[in-house]
């Protein structure tokens, strides 16, 4: 992966993002799978953020993604989901029975092309300088 270059930064902030259904149900499947792929790429596209990688299962969303470094994964899982719960619940009334689409709890880990210990290094031989 580049680096990403603008005004006055250069960043590469990857993320692993998982996400679930209430209830870890598995309502993610057919029409409203395709449906959620449709809404998540629109969602990334608006925000200038770049999907990796993306693998819907019935009862979780695996997302990779590019983003800035003012967006933390709380911010990209908030507006994914917010927009796919809103448009997915006014378009399947079978999703409208549980009090919300999304649970608040969701997995991120950050990923990148340095390892942990190539960067412990660096720091260290700046200390020497």
């Amino acid at each position: 992966m580049e680096y990403r270059r603008d005004e006055h930064r250069i960043h590469l902030v990857v993320s692993h993002l998982l996400g679930c259904p209430k209830r870890r149900k598995p309502v993610l499947v057919g029409d409203v799978a395709r449906d959620c792929r449709t809404l998540i790429e629109a969602t990334c596209h608006d925000h200038g953020w770049t999907i990796e990688e993306l693998a819907i299962q019935p009862d979780h969303v695996h997302l990779f993604v590019r983003v800035w470094p003012k967006d933390s994964a709380s911010d990209v899982l908030k507006a994914v989901q917010g927009v796919t719960a809103h448009a997915l619940r006014a378009k399947s009334p079978h999703l409208r029975k549980t009090p919300s689409l999304w649970t608040r709890s969701f997995f991120a880990s950050t990923a990148g092309n340095v390892s942990s210990e190539t960067i412990k290094r660096y720091i260290d031989a700046q200390k020497g300088m």
